[in-house]
């Protein structure tokens, strides 16, 4: 007779034990923390700021392929933590208004788009579970729930930090197409303006570039109004 066939063992080695850990939640999230560690101290070293004095390099100098090559530097530019007010300038006075918003505005959705993938995919899991507080289960519902109008209006006050946007809304349930198209629409007035003010600055007695600056500095001023508002109201409550 032949003898019985054993039963399959549980896969229990130590390569599963790594896979599972590697795969954890938080050993995504901490893959995440050093790939964004990473990425701002390459910035550093790069100093993205020298382009509003060195210019950019003469031989990517070729028009519309500038302009692309601009807005992807852009976009991987924000997902290190560079500034984008700063970056907005460079694109003004780099290719103009016109060139210059179109690639600052694409900079823009790539690097946000960039940010919310990898929030998503290796933070998510992790940072969920840290929803425990009244304040930040309230931001996590309303951007679940009215993500579009909400991260429209995130982008339309300067005052609320790029990056920071981009990780909540990547935490909560917001799905990504909202997230894109609110981004777009809600960052072309102030881009707008910081663009216009890097393309006047050889002018600055300009109307074009007095205006630019009046809108930066009114939405300023009302964004750190909004903001010491709502501190004042979560203190009473």
């Amino acid at each position: 007779m032949l003898d019985p066939v054993p039963a399959a063992r549980p896969a229990t080695g130590l390569a599963v034990r790594c896979t599972r850990a590697l795969l954890s939640p938080w050993s995504r999230f901490s893959l995440l923390v050093a790939v964004l560690l990473g990425a701002a101290a390459t910035m550093l070293l790069l100093e993205p700021q020298r382009l509003l004095a060195t210019g950019w390099p003469a031989r990517l100098s070729g028009g519309a392929v500038a302009v692309i090559l601009f807005g992807v530097a852009y976009g991987v530019c924000t997902v290190a933590f560079v500034p984008r007010p700063l970056l907005n300038l460079a694109a003004g006075a780099l290719f103009g208004t016109q060139a210059g918003l179109a690639a600052a505005l694409a900079g823009t959705v790539l690097g946000a788009g960039i940010s919310f993938g990898l929030g998503r995919v290796l933070g998510q899991d992790a940072l969920r579970t840290l929803l425990r507080g009244r304040w930040l289960k309230a931001a996590d519902g309303q951007l679940s729930r009215h993500g579009f109008r909400s991260m429209l209006a995130l982008r339309l006050f300067p005052g609320v930090p790029f990056a920071a946007a981009n990780y909540c809304a990547a935490v909560s349930r917001m799905g990504y197409p909202p997230f894109l198209v609110a981004t777009g629409l809600g960052s072309i007035p102030n881009t707008a303006a910081y663009v216009v003010a890097g393309s006047e600055t050889s002018s600055p007695t300009s109307p074009a570039f007095l205006a630019a600056m009046g809108f930066i500095v009114l939405t300023g001023i009302g964004a750190a109004v909004v903001a010491w508002r709502k501190r004042h109201r979560l203190a009473a409550e």
